[in-house]
């Protein structure tokens, strides 16, 4: 596969292996090997739920050895430093019928098909080092009972707030959480807590379908331990070079400008509202079928107008994650591969659509430099701090804000049979929704914007840390965006009143 020795297919290579035991895990140097709990649910049970019954599940499937961590992996593992440990899952309802033994094979199936289910994390000094995937072994689906007449789904929220508090290992515990909720002997509800160094969201759906399917056939493309190898090979050095070198250029040509330090503090700290809204879906619409630019590229633009207009960032600064799934082998894999790209679109004096042409161009370079090693750039943007000197802004989280299209629909909406119309618009307008869904204390980034699809909207999620981003900015930055996307749809020469002035 590759003469590095960072990876070690079952120590094959020549190569030391790090000496192991059998499963439940392998002695590692004493060094913090827990997380601290994610976002804490809203509402805690009194007392957190005793599973009645454990039900061992063996697994065994194709690939083991130690290895470093992926790129994707490294990166959602540096955000984690900062936030505690993030996942993804939830509660789902369980088809008539199902058994605890489907569920069972199910999970087996899972552990099987998919080398990041199989895998635990090794720390040195430096902090977290390696991973080891395992080929078989052996873990616990949990088994939780409730006789009473509304119990299920409560029973089913107090598992999963069981899941979220209890400390994580990731030494000596597998990475996904699994429970199955019976009413009466029925089971009824499924929960499952995945360690987001398993997959990104694109990942977890290729796992869902396949399962769904129960698909046999062997997994296509680039598996975790294949992609570790060749990301810590000299082609992956040669990669990461390229990508840096565009990075450091951007940021020595950009004095960036920091997110200034808010007026409205609140406790908790961290707040996230949504916008649910139909005239954006249809604004949106218009403007790329006008522009030729793609919907992202439209919402990209519209961020950065509105950061300028509100004085939070300008020229603005935007991190976009990037899938990366648009790359040879990497469509199906089942792990994290998002890492967040970088440009930065100045929007002061143009129209919307001159600034919305900037942006597509922008972005698709910074899509295609957005896969290298994280290690390595922290690295070069210290280097640049340090040699701008200690008056010059350093790039820090705040300096930018993050975007993430997490839309999987992205279809095209029929013209209305009456055209677009002002008052179709107000109809729309009138529809549209805000409102907080998240206040929380534990660290998050100070500013970023997510884009989900609805069946007839466009939702976006808006969070910002009130230390520097007030709630009323927070909640602006959404409406903002719905109205300016509004007056581009009827107008191409909208400027933006991005003023030359407001750049650092």
């Amino acid at each position: 596969m590759t003469d590095d020795s960072t990876c070690t297919p079952d120590g094959t290579d020549g190569t030391d292996k790090i000496e192991s035991t059998d499963i439940p895990g392998s002695p590692v140097t004493t060094l913090p090997r827990t997380s601290y709990p994610a976002t804490m649910p809203a509402v805690m049970p009194a007392v957190l739920p005793t599973a009645t019954q454990s039900v061992t599940v063996a697994f065994a499937g194709e690939g083991a050895g130690i290895c470093e961590l992926t790129w994707g992996q490294r990166e959602i593992w540096l955000s984690m430093m900062r936030q505690g440990w993030l996942r993804m899952g939830g509660v789902l309802p369980l088809a008539p019928d199902t058994a605890v033994q489907d569920v069972a094979d199910e999970l087996a199936y899972m552990m099987s098909r998919y080398q990041s289910l199989r895998t635990r994390f090794r720390f040195d000094e430096s902090g977290l080092a390696a991973q080891e995937i395992f080929a078989s072994g052996e873990i616990m689906l949990e088994v939780y009972d409730t006789d009473d007449e509304s119990g299920p789904q409560e029973k089913a929220t107090a598992v999963e707030a069981k899941y979220l508090t209890v400390i994580r290992d990731y030494v000596d515990e597998w990475p996904v959480r699994m429970a199955v909720v019976r009413h009466r002997g029925v089971p009824t509800h499924l929960v499952v807590i995945t360690c987001h160094l398993v997959s990104d969201g694109a990942g977890m759906r290729v796992l869902t379908r396949e399962v769904q399917a129960r698909r046999q056939a062997p997994v296509e493309g680039m598996q975790l331990l294949d992609l570790a190898c060749w990301q810590h090979s000299p082609a992956g050095e040669r990669q990461t070079a390229v990508a840096l070198r565009y990075t450091e250029t951007l940021m020595r040509s950009v004095q960036p400008c920091l997110l200034r330090e808010s007026s409205d503090r609140r406790v908790p700290r961290h707040w996230t509202g949504k916008l649910n809204s139909p005239a954006l879906r249809l604004a949106v619409q218009v403007v790329s079928e006008r522009t030729g630019a793609d919907s992202a590229s439209v919402i990209q633009a519209l961020y950065a107008i509105v950061m300028g207009r509100r004085a939070l960032l300008n020229p603005a600064v935007i991190r976009p994650l990037v899938s990366n799934r648009f790359r040879p082998g990497l469509a199906d894999l089942v792990s994290n591969l998002v890492q967040s790209g970088i440009f930065v679109l100045d929007v002061a004096e143009m129209t919307v659509d001159e600034a919305i042409a900037r942006a597509q161009r922008a972005s698709r370079t910074a899509y295609k430099h957005s896969y290298r090693d994280p290690d390595q750039e922290q690295a070069m943007v210290e280097r640049i701090a340090q040699d701008q000197g200690p008056k010059a802004v350093a790039w820090s989280v705040q300096t930018w804000g993050f975007f993430n299209d997490r839309r999987t629909l992205q279809s095209s909406a029929a013209q209305p049979a009456g055209g677009i119309t002002s008052e179709l618009v107000e109809r729309l307008l009138a529809d549209s929704q805000f409102s907080w869904t998240e206040k929380k204390e534990n660290t998050a980034e100070p500013l970023f914007l997510h884009v989900e699809d609805a069946p007839e909207s466009i939702v976006l999620v808006v969070s910002g840390d009130t230390h520097f981003v007030s709630p009323a900015d927070t909640e602006g930055l959404a409406w903002d965006i719905e109205a300016i996307a509004v007056q581009a749809m009827f107008d191409p020469a909208v400027p933006t009143l991005v003023p030359m002035a407001a750049r650092s």
